[in-house]
């Protein structure tokens, strides 16, 4: 179900062109991260430019480069069975239209919002250009359904051709709702530009009614290639830097907004709203308005990534051990059984036995000597990682930063049991390049985690933090009531983790402060705090607040009466542990300018009356 080609004059000598080429398929598709990582080595290899839209129906490219790196790149990719007959539109160029790539993932390759239209299984009967050309030639009774948008209707269309006024094909479906009743018994061929509009456009119609549909193969472009100019009134718009093409496929004099696709004018591109490569008059965004799709996008991407949950399928998982420097020159089962005293022996002899103890992908026996410095692999087959929530709001983000509001329970970075099922992991298969997180929340605290998009950023951004320059902001419910309005707390932590790898309060220990202030004493013996660290050490409110006697509602390590639990990372269907941040104030890392950031409420603390 690939795209049809059109035959373009491109010569083989001519190597050093620029090539533009776009195809679509419609296949049913899984593990979206994975492929797109694949396909964005592929492109970087072949010096390849433009988009790809991934999603479980199918994939949706426009890309461009050399000659001989567009054909080596679809070579590649019709190596993989699901892609073996990709077929795509080629044209040619003279410049790289495109200043990036992009890869996308999206529930749809081709929006239309209406589940159960999966035109990898079914699709309308296809006529060929010449049998339409037959038809209307014979005058025979027939209706034609232009399925475009507005914009490029009016640049050409089929004589006598039906439109169906929508400026987004989204609103195709409510449109066929206002078609006559009487085109429901009568043939109708509906066309695009293309033909993959109508792939989805075909099956809704025929569930609404319509007896006799029938999808213009290779839409008008094979049209144009077959038949000509017979029958069409007008050009054809085009999604590439042609614009426009007349029914002898030569290219028009107009231009093209790179990011709505309006068609532009003299006029239009005098304008001061249009910018070369990013916006025109038609489709000018406020910068609010553009994160906000943005966001809307990288949602869409987390919902993908979370399903199913990425360590919810079993995989080899590959942990590493460091081996410190006092343990040189020890036995391999000396050094295991030492540094991890909670394992009994026998259990790391079976898997040593098993083959799980690797040094440069080699298994090791149990008298191999270790060397201080030496990073061995601890290979654990069939992990399933315990369940976390994956309700990741991505809260803002420009070309700089992102800030989400993080989930509970749901570890920052791989650790313990987690290893897939944690934010960075998650992020890491939703962002093209990986972020840079600014400072850390425990698994079980919820709200603001900042995170820099580049190296360079982070370089920046990362000193506020160490110099103590950023404002941090907490709400912490607490069993007891503080015996002061507002206190502070500046008693050391230790630097060794204890039970569940907690922290204690010790007087040699690492010098931390927060503030507290009260903010209502709850009717149950609970109070809402405001917690303000100023120091950022591990567990640092919830120990400060243990020390004093007022451990945070559900903390599961720290308890009533001073107590250590050594559950640390709660179940994902227990009662939430009450500690969430809620307020970051920084200079932004590019403009140097104050920057204040609020999260939303969390459910626990509704009805509290905090803000």
């Amino acid at each position: 179900m690939g795209c049809i080609v059109v035959n373009v004059s491109i010569k083989k000598s001519d190597c050093e062109a620029i090539v533009n080429i776009a195809g679509y398929k419609f296949v049913p598709l899984d593990d979206l991260p994975s492929r797109r990582n694949e396909l964005r080595q592929l492109c970087k290899s072949h010096q390849l430019k433009g988009t790809i839209l991934l999603s479980p129906e199918g994939i949706n490219l426009f890309l461009a480069g050399k000659l001989a790196s567009t054909e080596q790149f679809l070579d590649d990719l019709r190596s993989d069975p699901s892609f073996s007959d990709f077929r795509v539109k080629t044209s040619p160029g003279d410049r790289q239209p495109f200043t990036r790539l992009l890869i996308r993932l999206k529930k749809e390759i081709i929006a239309f919002g209406v589940e159960g239209i999966n035109p990898a299984k079914c699709t309308s009967p296809k006529l060929v250009p010449n049998e339409l050309k037959r038809w209307l030639d014979d005058g025979r009774q027939v209706t034609l359904l232009d399925v475009r948008n507005n914009y490029e209707v009016g640049l050409g269309t089929f004589k006598n051709a039906i439109t169906v006024d929508i400026d987004n094909f989204r609103e195709f479906p409510d449109a066929v709702s206002r078609l006559p009743e009487s085109m429901k018994h009568v043939p109708v061929v509906m066309f695009c530009t293309g033909g993959i509009r109508c792939e989805k456009a075909g099956p809704f119609m025929e569930q609404a009614g319509f007896e006799n549909i029938f999808q213009l193969d290779g839409g008008i472009l094979q049209y144009f290639e077959d038949c000509g100019a017979a029958h069409y009134q007008g050009d054809c718009f085009v999604f590439d830097q042609r614009v426009a093409v007349s029914p002898d496929l030569q290219e028009s004099d107009l231009e093209v907004c790179f990011a709505c696709q309006h068609i532009l004018h003299p006029e239009d591109m005098r304008s001061e709203k249009y910018v070369v490569g990013k916006h025109c008059r038609f489709c000018f965004e406020s910068p609010e308005s553009v994160m906000s799709e943005l966001i809307d996008s990288r949602q869409v991407a987390i919902e993908i990534a979370c399903q199913p949950l990425p360590g919810s399928i079993p995989y080899s998982n590959q942990r590493p051990l460091n081996v410190p420097q006092r343990f040189d020159g020890k036995r391999l089962i000396e050094f295991l059984s030492e540094f991890h005293p909670h394992i009994p022996v026998e259990v790391w002899e079976v898997k040593i036995a098993s083959g799980m103890i690797m040094l440069d992908e080699r298994s090791l026996s149990t008298g191999h000597i270790v060397r201080g410095g030496q990073r061995l692999v601890h290979l654990i087959p069939g992990t399933i990682e315990p369940e976390v929530s994956s309700d990741i709001q991505v809260l803002f983000e420009d070309e700089w930063i992102v800030v989400v509001n993080k989930p509970a329970p749901l570890p920052m970075h791989p650790s313990g049991r987690f290893n897939r099922n944690t934010l960075t992991w998650i992020l890491g298969s939703v962002y093209e390049s990986p972020l840079r997180a600014a400072h850390r929340l425990d698994a079980n605290t919820t709200g603001l985690v900042l995170f820099s998009k580049t190296l360079r950023i982070s370089r920046i951004l990362q000193p506020q933090f160490e110099r103590q320059l950023v404002t941090k902001r907490y709400f912490a419910k607490v069993h007891g009531l503080p015996a002061q309005h507002e206190f502070t707390i500046d008693t050391p932590i230790s630097d060794q983790p204890v039970s569940a790898g907690g922290r204690t309060t010790q007087d040699n220990g690492r010098a931390c402060v927060t503030e507290f202030k009260v903010v209502t004493q709850l009717g149950d013996g609970t109070t809402l705090l405001h917690a303000a660290p100023r120091t950022g050490r591990t567990n640092q409110i919830r120990v400060h607040l243990w020390s004093i006697g007022l451990p945070i509602v559900g903390d599961p390590t720290y308890l009533m009466d001073k107590g250590l639990s050594e559950t640390q990372t709660l179940p994902v269907n227990a009662p939430r542990m009450c500690l969430h941040a809620e307020y970051l104030q920084f200079r932004h890392p590019a403009t140097g300018l104050p920057f204040e950031i609020t999260s939303p409420t969390p459910p626990w603390m509704v009805g509290t009356n905090s803000r």
